[in-house]
């Protein structure tokens, strides 16, 4: 835990786990990470692992618990292990154990770290400089003026030089370049005049400016401060423990205007009042500030409101309005420089990408914050009674309270005219988790036996308050009663219930053999009552073959054979806006002409609808060699999932987008293998080396014949999006066009097409070049053929070092970025960034080239297809640690008992098949318009009174 520079305890399992994959599509301070856990299970229903906190299942925010609270992680990956927790533990369980007053001596700990953030990614290699982009813009109007046209080469240069900077269809919307009088821009060789120079000063309404290309990203990003401080006291006795400590994070973002503030405490103690009587208490508070102004749009790469859709933007615009002499001019009522919104309104001069707007003005003058506080709060009670029974009772309630402003200035933008807007949501979180046990527990000579009965109950409720007004009296009032007009105000609630009764028997000879069974039954408000009730099991067995007799091998210390087959449910198809009970028809209250009227809203109900099921099949071997200095585990597991919770789709004249039904089964099989060795040990030197890999092979086992509504490639199955769904199909199979290359002769992209017969029997394949007529295949997978972590670590006298690795082997990812700047298709390519390989594209001279000719109207030059399909494998440097412990004997003096400086690097840097192309994102498809992951470098200190 200590080793990983991470604002949340789950960051630190990346790599570190076999059979646990882990996605972080934004990288925005506070943001956590996508867990799965052995494959794919389900098709619209949730992949989540169930969060439990000392005991206690946790749904709450992450980023809410200190990481340097936590003493342990332990990861639950098979069925037998997780059936106790009955359907919240379909998709495997993370435990988080936190710390407890340690028996010895009481002691204080305090921990501080300083450190920089920085952009871990790099941009992908677009034309970065104003004239080579120019240069490739006029190529594919020029190519336009030359074959649709038909004009000459004199004639399409004059063309494409008139419509290069215009503000129409073709054009950029301006020039940033000074041309003496009566020459073009860009020669008839294509290359920029060499008379042309940067810069040139323009007339608006009187008055002169100068515009020239600005850096965006340069100006975008920013190395940022992360500094965290963590002071905590434990101590403990015959009767008792206790654990306090105190946090206070700080982690800006490389963007301006985000940035993730937290403060947190945390009480935890024990105390045995009676022999028979020990009480306990847990109490976790939070207060946090989640700063996300200009990026709280991430993801949508046309946003006006996302900064990081301008990184693929042409690097030929003016960020800032400049005078005539070339200074950036100032706003008088904001007080901030004047940015160039690309919108003609001061200077005149429009910018073809996203008018409009100016992201980076936003993070000044616009506001997008969350501020909220957690309070997570556990007691315990266990009782000692007679003949070995011990009752628990564990009592948890949960907090999560936040408030979130949104506002828009009244200068600027496309929301000038409304004078400014502020919206306020409010988001309340409240859930309770009742558990009651009674513990039986016997020794019979060489046999032992335990029995636990519990009963447990769980409850989420949610609100949510909305209103928004406009026409602000002053922008530094961000509150509603700042503004005078009325929009629009809503609230809702939801709720959410679960209950189950469980039992186990656990059996023991020896330490020997090892048998365990467990029975849970459960019930979801997810469901109607006719089908609200699903019964869950597990078996599983060990034998410890070391403890044998008859095994006498000394170079094996440890050798554990494991075997285990459980079946648990999953019934997380909640939608917070569409409520939790899709078992019902919903519909929502409107005005109509002044009277209540109700229109459908959401899926429509069905009362059929049940538990997705998940049984697993485990077998495993742990051992320890050569006095343990090499230890691991091996494990196959089998996991199908029945009845899995599909989404059906609806025509919309129907009212209602869909309805969930009990579809189809999945598979996933795979293999582990985690290895743990001490490469030298010596007294004072360890080197250690570490490393786990996962294979996983996903399928489509069962689909019904009503959802086997189309054949591709042979396979029967349906359409889901992108992909396709089909028996012995993986999850995620892509369902694309074919790239066929490109027509040596013209240069135009061409495109598989079936060709059949008079009985529309496949007989072979032609091509084509109008993608829309080419036909749909299968073209492999997302998923990973294999993946995992490694690692090494030193240590000699009181120096550490270490560092880790994270990797994946196979699947395939749709690079949408590469794909949008390899096109300059049309005017909504217009002002977006290029890749360099489009400089690679077809001509007469290089009539070999697998790239498509770049031509201004050419629709399928860059269609979706195969062809940008992309290797998803990666690997990754994760971490890197280097410190340093002073000798007991120095520090004693200072009344210290420990004393460490360290230094830390996260995220430190990823290999993949392209520069720019980050797989960790995303299991499927990149998209560049996300927060980028984050580097951090720090530097710390810890020290123990």
């Amino acid at each position: 835990m200590g080793k990983a520079q991470v604002s949340n305890p789950v960051e630190s399992l990346k790599g570190k786990v076999a059979g646990v994959q882990m996605t972080q599509v934004s990288g925005r301070p506070g943001e956590s990470s996508k867990i799965r856990i052995r494959g794919i299970g389900t098709i619209n229903a949730s992949t989540d692992p169930l969060i439990v906190v000392d005991g206690v299942p946790y749904d709450g925010d992450m980023n809410t618990i200190n990481p340097d609270d936590v003493e342990s992680l332990t990861v639950l990956k098979d069925a037998a292990s997780a059936a106790l927790y009955g359907a919240r533990g379909a998709n495997g369980v993370v435990m988080i154990t936190t710390k407890t007053g340690k028996t010895g001596s009481s002691s204080i700990t305090f921990d501080a770290k300083w450190g920089s953030n920085s952009r871990a990614v790099p941009d992908y290699k677009y034309i970065n400089n104003a004239a080579g982009y120019y240069e490739t813009w006029y190529t594919a109007l020029n190519n336009y003026a030359l074959n649709t046209l038909k004009y000459d080469a004199n004639n399409a240069n004059l063309w494409a030089n008139k419509n290069l900077t215009a503000d129409n269809a073709f054009g950029l919307g301006m020039s940033v370049f000074q041309t003496p009088a009566g020459e073009v821009l860009i020669g008839t060789n294509g290359k920029m005049n060499p008379n042309a120079t940067m810069g040139r000063v323009v007339s608006n309404n009187g008055q002169q400016y100068y515009v020239t290309a600005d850096d965006w990203v340069d100006a975008m990003f920013r190395n940022s401060l992360r500094q965290e401080y963590n002071i905590s006291a434990q101590g403990a006795n015959e009767k008792g423990n206790f654990m306090l400590s105190f946090n206070y994070l700080n982690n800006e973002g490389i963007t301006f205007g985000s940035g993730f503030e937290r403060y947190s405490a945390r009480l935890k103690s024990e105390y045995k009042i009676k022999d028979w009587l020990k009480v306990g208490a847990n109490v976790n508070f939070a207060h946090y500030a989640n700063n996300q102004s200009g990026v709280g749009d991430e993801g949508s790469s046309g946003s006006a409101g996302n900064v990081f859709a301008f990184v693929a933007m042409a690097p030929i615009y003016p960020l800032y309005i400049r005078d005539a002499q070339g200074n950036i001019m100032m706003h008088e009522a904001s007080g901030t420089k004047l940015y160039d919104y690309g919108d003609a309104s001061i200077n005149g001069q429009k910018r073809a990408y996203i008018a409009q707007s100016n992201p980076l003005a936003a993070n000044q003058l616009d506001k997008y914050k969350i501020e909220g506080n957690n309070f997570n709060m556990q007691g315990t009670v266990e009782v000692r009674l007679p003949l070995d029974v011990t009752f628990t009772s564990i009592n948890n309630a949960y907090v999560d309270e936040y408030r979130t402003t949104s506002t828009t200035n009244p200068y600027f933008g496309q929301y000038a005219s409304s004078n400014g807007m502020v919206y306020k949501y409010h988001e309340r979180y409240f859930n309770y988790n009742l558990q009651q046990r009674l513990n039986w527990a016997h020794e019979f000579g060489e046999h032992s036996v335990a029995l636990m009965l519990g009963h447990e109950y769980y409850n989420q409720s949610y609100a949510y308050l909305y209103g928004s007004k406009s026409n602000q009296y002053s922008p530094s009032n961000d509150e509603l009663a700042g503004a005078v007009l009325l929009n629009s105000t809503n609230s809702y609630t939801r709720e959410y219930n679960n209950e189950g009764y469980f039992g186990r028997v656990q059996y023991d000879y020896n330490d020997l053999y090892f048998f365990d069974a467990s029975l849970r039954r459960d019930a979801s408000s997810r469901f109607a009552k006719e089908n609200r009730w699903g019964t869950f099991y597990s078996l599983g067995a060990s034998w410890v073959i070391n403890k044998e007799k008859f095994f006498n091998v000394d170079w094996v210390d440890d050798l554990k054979l494991k075997v285990s087959y459980g079946q648990v449910g999953n019934d997380n198809i909640e939608s917070l806006s569409l409520g939790y009970y899709h078992y019902s028809t919903n519909y929502d209250i409107v005005n109509s002409n002044g009277s209540v009227s109700l229109v459908p809203v959401g899926r429509y109900g069905n009362r059929k609808i049940t538990w997705e099921t998940t049984g697993e099949f485990n077998v495993g071997v742990d051992f320890g060699l050569f006095k343990n200095r090499l230890s691991g585990t091996f494990e196959f597991y089998s996991r199908k999932t029945s009845d899995m919770l599909f989404n059906f789709s609806l025509p919309q004249s129907f009212g209602y987008t869909g309805y969930y039904d009990n579809v189809g089964d999945m598979i996933n099989n795979g293999l582990e293998l985690t290895l743990n060795g001490d490469i030298i040990r010596t007294r004072d030197f360890v080197w250690s080396a570490n490393m786990n890999i996962t294979y996983n092979h996903n399928y489509v086992s069962y689909l019904p014949d009503a959802k086997k509504t189309l054949t591709v490639d042979g396979v029967q199955g349906y359409t889901n999006g992108g992909y396709f769904i089909g028996e012995g199909e993986p999850m995620y199979t892509y369902y694309l066009h074919k790239y066929a290359g490109v027509d040596h002769e013209t240069g135009e992209a061409l495109y598989y097409k079936n060709v059949k017969d008079e009985n529309g029997n496949v007989t072979g394949q032609t091509t084509t070049k109008n993608s829309s007529e080419s036909d749909y295949y299968l073209c492999g997978t997302a998923l990973a053929d294999v993946f995992g972590g490694f690692g090494t670590s030193v240590s000699y006298k009181g120096f550490d070092f270490s560092v880790d690795f994270m990797y994946q082997i196979g699947g395939q990812i749709y690079d949408n970025d590469y794909a949008s700047a390899m096109s300059a298709s049309g005017k909504s390519m217009r002002g977006m960034a290029l890749h360099e390989d489009i400089l690679k594209a077809w001509t007469p001279e290089n009539k070999n080239s697998n790239i498509p000719r770049l031509q201004y109207g050419d629709t399928y030059m860059a269609s979706q297809s195969d062809r940008f399909l992309t290797n998803a494998s990666y690997l990754s440097l994760q971490n890197i640690n280097l410190g340093y412990t002073f000798p007991k004997a120095w520090i004693s003096k200072l009344n210290l008992s420990n004393l460490r400086i360290y230094a830390q690097a996260n995220n430190v840097w990823v290999w993949s098949k392209r520069q720019g192309l980050d797989p960790r994102t995303s299991l499927t498809a990149a998209n560049a318009s996300y927060y980028p992951g984050v580097r951090t470098i720090t530097g710390g200190i810890t020290l123990t009174f």
